[in-house]
């Protein structure tokens, strides 16, 4: 085997980085995110002469974040890299969220010289390799570069096999810059396709198809799997007639947000067993979601208890049955299981769905909001109600972007206006880790996998913080990215959720206050982004049109209230009027002791 035609730089040997970089190039890799360090150096020449992007950010946790969001929207792998040590200690909260939201990126770092091995080097303290197994799913050193071709495919294939997540290989700095010795060179299967995705057991398939015959309120509800499975679920749904939820946190495709069974959050249906005369479902068809925070544990509130049949579908079996009992678990590809079911079922459903209650799930997401009355500017803080802010803002934008929601009661606010935009993805920056801040490198990567998308960054003044620096990246690139601070000067979740558990008659609000005197737009404006600072509902309109208009990034400062309360954040917190239960805020409330 030959493997793929080596390119030879003009002016220099082969190199260990010429290799690397050739090697992505060979799986199909147009661009990696990633910060300067010099033990990259050969790598990244190597990335010039090969013809891979290279966008570079202000800081590496950004970096590795965009390779992720590049993975959502692109479904490929997300390349990013960081240099040794500081880089790469940086670089960890990105692998972090990639593992715990199992998104397939190919993280790329380097070290000192193997001789230096335990030698207290430069840059040579922490052992990246032992500090990132806990991180990936696979982590390697490299010894030699002739080895390079084989490992990097392996993996790719690692990060895309089964359950998705994060790969990292460190290739100390002399295997980079040491000339390539070309018969040792192991190619592996470096040209080879990739394996097709695992299909369902026949016989799982068939007790699937049992249990969807048998119920009356079937409801399905997708995650992050099923991403890349909306053909299929389109047709599925419009041959039963199931109603389809998501989780909030996954990209839901803009051709499964029109379908006319889609209905919304999976939050919304959690209100079915409250409303008059409604019951809940008797059937859920779980797909590629796991249990757990954005399905309300186990409480029952929307996958009900008792009474309810469970079907999980998941590339990875470990999460079937983890939080919940179920009744038919497959391991699968969704997109292949969903498949099984059409070519089962054919063109004609003859199962005992109750239309008029899936027309009742459907008409969740239209129920109206309890905030509509209220006025537009709260008169206890003469600012915006951000209810309404974020109404008129999503109102305004233009159809097709591709929302990137960070922050804690901003994205609980504009999670709902999303039917108002016709967004062509959704994407729930904070994940399973309740992760702040990932919404700069969400955009980024969203921006760069899909050129012609225009994108809203939503943050609020809490997340803002992290990386607004990213503004300049974003200029430099001229991506049309539109930053979003919902400014209510406070962690809006943090206060809120301390007045609902402590009362309003204990003041206190320990460190979650942020300063009124921020000036986001300016600051915006200073790092080249078309910038408006917005304190008046008439004038959202015209400053999202004047934004959007403008060539490159753009930054709006939205000035609102920190009241109301969102409903979220008393979820969240679990308020009771219970005396004899302790709130344990964000978790299950605990009984009280108590003494005689």
């Amino acid at each position: 085997m030959t493997g793929f035609p080596l390119q030879d730089p003009e002016t220099r040997e082969l190199t260990g980085g010429d290799l690397v970089a050739q090697s992505l190039k060979a799986c199909g890799v147009d661009v990696a995110f990633g910060l300067h360090g010099g033990h990259l150096d050969a790598f990244l020449m190597g990335c010039e002469n090969s013809g891979i992007k290279l966008v570079d950010t202000r800081h590496e946790t950004v970096a590795v974040q965009a390779a992720e969001a590049y993975s959502k929207v692109s479904s490929k792998i997300g390349v990013c890299f960081v240099t040794a040590n500081s880089g790469f200690s940086n670089g960890l909260p990105g692998l972090a969220t990639a593992m715990a939201d199992r998104s397939p990126i190919l993280c790329i770092t380097s070290s000192p010289p193997l001789r230096d091995a335990e030698n207290n080097s430069l840059q040579g303290i922490i052992d990246q390799v032992v500090v990132s197994r806990p991180l990936t799913k696979f982590a390697h050193r490299m010894s030699n570069p002739e080895d390079t071709p084989r490992i990097i495919s392996l993996a790719i294939r690692t990060a895309l096999s089964g359950a998705p997540g994060p790969v990292l290989i460190d290739f100390p700095i002399d295997v980079l810059f040491t000339p390539v010795h070309r018969p040792l060179i192991s190619w592996g299967s470096i040209t080879s396709p990739l394996a097709y995705p695992a299909g369902p057991h026949v016989e799982a398939v068939a007790e699937a198809v049992k249990l969807l015959k048998a119920a009356k309120r079937p409801a399905i509800i997708v995650g992050t799997g099923a991403k890349d499975a909306a053909d299929e679920l389109i047709q599925f749904s419009a041959t039963s007639k199931i109603p389809i939820f998501d989780n909030q946190k996954c990209s839901t495709s803009q051709a499964l947000l029109r379908s006319p069974f889609y209905a919304g959050s999976a939050g919304k249906l959690g209100l079915l067993r409250l409303l008059p005369g409604q019951e809940s479902p008797d059937l859920v068809i779980l797909l590629g979601a796991r249990t757990g925070m954005y399905l309300a544990g186990r409480t029952g509130a929307i996958i009900p208890a008792e009474n309810c049949k469970l079907i999980h579908v998941d590339t990875d079996g470990v999460e079937i049955g983890r939080t919940l009992p179920v009744d038919v678990g497959v391991v699968s590809d969704i997109g292949q299981f969903v498949a099984a079911l059409n070519r089962t079922i054919g063109t004609t459903f003859d199962g005992a769905v109750d239309t008029a209650w899936a027309s009742s799930a459907l008409n969740l997401r239209h129920l109206p909001s309890p905030f509509e009355a209220d006025s537009p500017t709260l008169a206890s803080t003469g600012r915006l109600h951000p209810y309404h802010a974020l109404k008129q803002f999503f109102s305004s934008i233009e159809p097709g972007c591709i929302v990137v929601m960070d922050g804690g009661e901003a994205a609980a606010w504009a999670i709902d206006f999303m039917g108002l935009c016709q967004p062509s993805a959704i994407l729930r920056a904070t994940g399973n880790l309740g992760f702040l801040g990932n919404g700069f490198g969400y955009a980024l990567g969203a921006a760069v996998a899909a050129p012609g998308r225009k994108v809203i960054n939503l943050h609020g003044d809490g997340s803002a913080g992290f990386h607004f620096m990213e503004l300049d990246t974003y200029k430099r690139f001229n991506l049309g990215i539109l930053t979003l601070v919902v400014n209510n000067y406070c962690w809006g979740m943090s206060s809120n959720g301390q007045e609902l558990v402590y009362g309003t008659k204990n003041p206190a609000r320990p460190v979650s206050s942020l300063s009124p005197v921020a000036e986001y737009a300016v600051v915006g404006k200073g790092l080249g982004n078309a910038s408006r600072k917005v304190e008046r509902l008439e004038d959202i309109a015209g400053a999202v049109q004047e934004l959007q208009t403008a060539p490159g990034p753009s930054c709006m400062d939205l000035i609102v209230s920190d009241k109301p309360i969102h409903p979220v954040t008393t979820l969240m917190v679990g308020q009771t009027e219970d005396p004899n239960m302790v709130v344990v805020p964000y978790y299950d409330n605990v009984p009280r002791a108590l003494y005689k």
